[in-house]
């Protein structure tokens, strides 16, 4: 990261204390009317958090007005949503008629989106953890578009995060990850306000907070106290006020601040050794300032703030540490419960006089020739971004053209495909970048990376390059294309969603694609589905997967992922049987990503070996590529008889055992037919397209159940049943489904499968009880 230049500083403090309170006044009134004014039928609570807009008020004032830059980047913690977009209001960025809808069906979101706002967004937050963590993987995504020929600029990378929203482990996670130490653009200031939802937390300590990120190779600068404190320290007894109130227990500061004047001086001195000291300072001070002194925190003083902005090195990441206080300004400032209080209305009505505002005309923007109005435009100006030219990512093949012979698994022909890409379609393949965490080789991704090499900002020394005995072979550098981070999924899906939204912030679309174990993905998927919500498009391969890993046991036994893809919004999920399905699910798969009509995609895939020519691959290229979209459209026949009694259908790594039923089922006179299953998402949207609940195409539904063909169904997959159950509705048909629904057990597969019943002598027991 090159040293950057700081904008134009020294704005007129007035013009920008004007600013300020503006900003806090249309926050505040964005959600009274959501509440108070706007009809409400149904009586449901709109919500909204005055008092966490209030403490963010000046640190936004601070950060837009004087030192954002139009390449910088800001995720705004969700509470101030209403800050974010008062700001944007007074940019010219949000027109008047939205501030009356905050919450609204169409109108500002309760929490700030990327997607969903009208006005600019950089970052969707509201998961707690999230969006804090967004910016340190949008300034890696910055980087390694930069590297591999893209122009994605440069800029800081800005969190503004909630001191409780540090409780959350993923923050954590982000912050020790060995590569975020070199990323200088990442700059978070975290809103010290020592409150959260339910009380005043008594242990969150600045200096603690301080060591923390100090040892994780943090710069830390502490905002903790405004001009007329400092000012007061210097003073006889000032020492000692100092010491009192970095020492005093958080409740008893937040009670200070619902004290008057008289009993200020009686509190504010304590019991302590410099207690007379205190006490004669305060003692010569008037009651407007001492009040005021109580209050003057670090976070609420613009040239405090502005300080703390123009120390920021750019050479590691920087965290602020802002004291401030939670609706710092408003009636309910410090309360103890004041996280979603609202101001009644006789407290509103008395509010606007103080701001100067006419309760009757609250949306008031400055005059176009007041010093405010003047520098509400200079900002405008200088933040003005160009849009992204949306580009359309290359070309990815349908089909490679062979059919795998022998024994295989899903997950090595996942290996096998990205190999093939760079061969078959090298400008496709040098948009796939590849995210794992620690478990590269275990997923079959080390030819992939032995071929492509690792990125890194900047190239590393191979020492084991000359060691006979070494496969993968980890080689760093600025043009690699897979990136490898610590055992935390939640920092490699935060990464998949900002890779994945490259195209939409800098007209480069990648194809991201992240490699965990299956077992893992539900720890993963919340922040997965947030990125998703963000715009951000990747595929995720979730492998090995279910009670396939016999020996591995029930702590690594997936049950529930395969339902997952059929739940998950912006998502298509598959799980094929068979290696050449796997290959036409992920090219499928990479053609959806980088696109304004594209989409997220799940792969679970397994580590069984099966024997290719179950998969009866027709030979003849009509019927070849008939199978290919039947594949990719969800499923296909696979086996079928003259006149079926019975039909299965299988999904994954189960269909030998399905096969093998249908084959004994023959013998008895039950004749079956056997349907493989890719994407029980993909047939579910079908179902409830023929019944006019969803838009989408039907016809994989007739080629998998048409009328004559009409039997009843087992289902059989490596997990919930459920997943599949729907399929019976169909055709409406009696239905039995087997899958798991326990914990597994370690042992053989043949022990493991009958113990969950999904083994070929359960699954012709079913069908015996069915015909």
């Amino acid at each position: 990261m090159h040293a950057v230049t700081e904008p134009e500083l020294g704005a007129d403090p007035h013009a920008l204390a004007a600013i300020e309170r503006r900003v806090l006044w249309l926050s505040t009134a964005m959600i009274h009317h959501a509440n108070r004014v706007r009809p409400n039928p149904s009586g449901l609570k709109v919500g909204g958090h005055q008092a966490s807009c209030a403490s963010m008020v000046s640190i936004m004032t601070s950060l837009w007005f004087e030192h954002l830059r139009p390449g910088d980047r800001v995720s705004v913690k969700p509470h101030a949503s209403p800050v974010l977009h008062a700001v944007n209001y007074l940019l010219g960025e949000l027109d008047e008629s939205y501030l009356t809808r905050l919450r609204e069906f169409g109108g500002l979101q309760a929490y700030p989106s990327r997607t969903k706002d009208p006005d600019p967004v950089d970052y969707s937050t509201g998961s707690v953890g999230i969006g804090a963590t967004a910016p340190i993987w949008g300034a890696v995504a910055r980087r390694y578009v930069n590297a591999h020929g893209g122009d994605a600029g440069t800029g800081r990378q800005y969190s503004l995060v909630g001191d409780a929203e540090l409780d959350e482990g993923a923050v954590w996670e982000a912050i020790l990850d060995p590569g975020v130490v070199d990323l200088g653009e990442v700059v978070w200031i975290v809103d010290l306000n020592r409150q959260s939802l339910d009380r005043v937390v008594p242990h969150i300590a600045a200096r603690r907070l301080a060591k923390m990120f100090d040892a994780a190779g943090w710069q830390v600068i502490t905002v903790a106290f405004g001009r007329l404190l400092e000012s007061l320290f210097t003073r006889p007894g000032g020492a000692e006020l100092r010491t009192r109130i970095l020492d005093m227990p958080n409740p008893e500061y937040q009670r200070l601040l619902r004290c008057d004047a008289e009993e200020l001086r009686k509190r504010l001195p304590g019991n302590g050794s410099g207690r007379e000291e205190i006490a004669a300072l305060i003692a010569a001070l008037d009651d407007a300032t001492l009040a005021a002194a109580i209050r003057n925190l670090g976070g609420h003083d613009l040239s405090a703030l502005s300080a703390a902005y123009r120390q920021i090195d750019d050479t590691r990441p920087t965290v602020i540490l802002a004291y401030t206080i939670k609706g710092y300004g408003l009636p309910i400032e410090g309360h103890p419960q004041n996280h979603s209080s609202l101001l009644s209305v006789d407290e509103y009505r008395r509010l606007a006089p103080e701001f100067g505002i006419d309760p009757e005309r609250p949306w008031q923007r400055f005059p176009a020739d007041s010093d405010p109005g003047r520098l509400c435009r200079a900002t405008a100006e200088r933040l003005r971004r160009e849009p992204a030219a949306i580009t359309q990512p290359p070309s990815v093949p349908a089909d490679f053209g062979r059919t795998p012979k022998g024994t295989s698994s899903t997950q090595a022909a996942l290996g096998r495909a990205l190999l093939d890409l760079t061969r078959e379609a090298p400008e496709a393949a040098r948009r796939v970048v590849t995210v794992s965490p620690d478990v590269s080789s275990t997923t079959n991704l080390a030819g992939w990376v032995n071929k492509v090499g690792v990125w890194s900002p900047s190239e590393r020394h191979d020492w084991f390059a000359d060691d006979r005995e070494t496969l993968l072979h980890w080689r760093e550098k600025p043009t690699g294309q897979h990136m490898e981070l610590g055992i935390a999924e939640t920092n490699l899906v935060g990464l998949l969603g900002e890779l994945g939204a490259t195209w939409s912030r800098w007209g480069r679309p990648l194809f991201p694609i992240g490699v965990v174990y299956d077992p893992f993905v539900e720890r993963a998927l919340e922040p997965w589905s947030f990125g998703m919500y963000a715009g951000g498009q990747s595929l995720l391969v979730g492998t090995p997967s279910g009670v396939t890993l016999a020996a591995e046991g029930g702590a690594h036994q997936s049950i529930t992922t395969p339902s997952i893809a059929l739940e998950q919004p912006g998502c298509v999920g598959y799980e094929p049987a068979f290696a050449l399905d796997a290959e036409w699910t992920l090219l499928a798969c990479l053609a959806r990503l980088g696109r304004p009509d594209g989409g997220s995609a799940y792969l679970r895939l397994s580590t069984r070996p099966i024997d290719q020519t179950l998969a009866d691959v027709p030979t003849d290229s009509a019927a070849r590529e008939r199978r290919r979209r039947q594949v990719v459209a969800g499923g296909y026949p696979l086996r079928r008889t003259a006149d079926p009694a019975l039909t299965i259908a299988a999904m994954g790594a189960v269909l030998p055992e399905a096969l093998a039923a249908a084959r004994r089922l023959d013998e008895v006179g039950v004749a079956t037919d056997v349907l493989c299953v890719t994407s029980p998402g993909l047939l579910f949207r079908a179902l409830r397209a023929r019944q006019g609940r969803g838009t989408g195409e039907t016809w994989i539904l007739d080629q998998l159940f048409p009328e004559h063909r009409r039997t009843p169904l087992i289902t059989v997959l490596d997990g919930h049943p459920h997943t599949l159950a729907f399929l019976a509705t169909v055709s409406r048909v009696r239905h039995i489904g087997l899958g798991v629904t326990e914990f597994g057990q370690a042992g053989d597969l043949d022990d493991v499968y009958r113990l969950h019943g999904i083994d070929t002598d359960s699954i012709v027991s079913a069908a015996l009880d069915l015909s």
